[in-house]
């Protein structure tokens, strides 16, 4: 599921959930709601790209990835994780979430 909500300095965000309700990715603030929702309808042409997941460790040692749109703008951040493989499982799965919320047409 994709969630838009409207923050209180008038941005949208987007984050994206698995099945059970646990979040893979929370976007960055989008002005306007035409700039999310192109986002949004532009997230499952992405995963075809190259390097558009950054991956990084944070001042705790812990793992988070980075999502960026085609021209390497981040557009949204993972949770953090207590090991890389688990980073690379969010990965996975949030391809999966995405490929799956456009099959089944729910945007």
């Amino acid at each position: 599921m994709i969630e838009i909500v409207r923050g209180g300095n008038k941005a949208y965000r987007f984050k994206i959930n698995t099945s059970d309700g646990h979040t893979l990715l929370n976007s960055i603030d989008f002005s306007s709601e035409e700039e999310i929702h192109n986002t949004i309808k532009n997230l499952n042409p992405l995963l075809d790209k190259q390097n558009i997941f950054q991956r990084r460790t944070d001042h705790s040692g812990k793992f988070l990835f980075m999502l960026r749109d085609a021209s390497g703008k981040v557009i949204g951040n993972s949770l953090l994780y207590s090991s890389e493989a688990g980073m690379e499982n969010g990965i996975k799965n949030l391809k999966n979430r995405i490929a799956s919320i456009y099959n089944q047409n729910t945007l």
